[in-house]
């Protein structure tokens, strides 16, 4: 039996969680690491909210793309770091797009 550790991406559908799951890779050749990651459908009858890391385990197939199941719900970070994530993001945004206004103008 298959047993994944992830964190919560997305929580718009009932029920169901979609889960990152994030491996560390070596080149064969160059022996550079990097990163791979890959999204999967889980089952959430645990209550499992965005930005959370949770266990989930291989299980019976709930529909075509969810054959996995949450056992427990491991780290608890907080969503309102996203959210204040982009809120600094959309402040930057915002003064990177007078700036070059104010050049456009001249």
């Amino acid at each position: 039996m298959k047993i994944f550790i992830g964190k919560v991406v997305s929580k718009k559908m009932e029920k169901t969680a979609t889960v990152a799951v994030e491996r560390i890779v070596v080149h064969p050749v160059y022996k550079k690491r990097f990163k791979r990651i890959k999204k999967y459908h889980v089952h959430d009858e645990m209550g499992a909210d965005l930005g959370q890391t949770v266990k989930f385990i291989a299980s019976k197939p709930y529909s075509r793309t969810k054959k996995w199941k949450i056992v427990e719900i491991i780290g608890n970070e907080s969503r309102t770091k996203g959210v204040q994530s982009a809120a600094i993001k959309n402040d930057r945004r915002k003064k990177i797009i007078s700036r070059r206004k104010a050049v456009n103008k001249k």
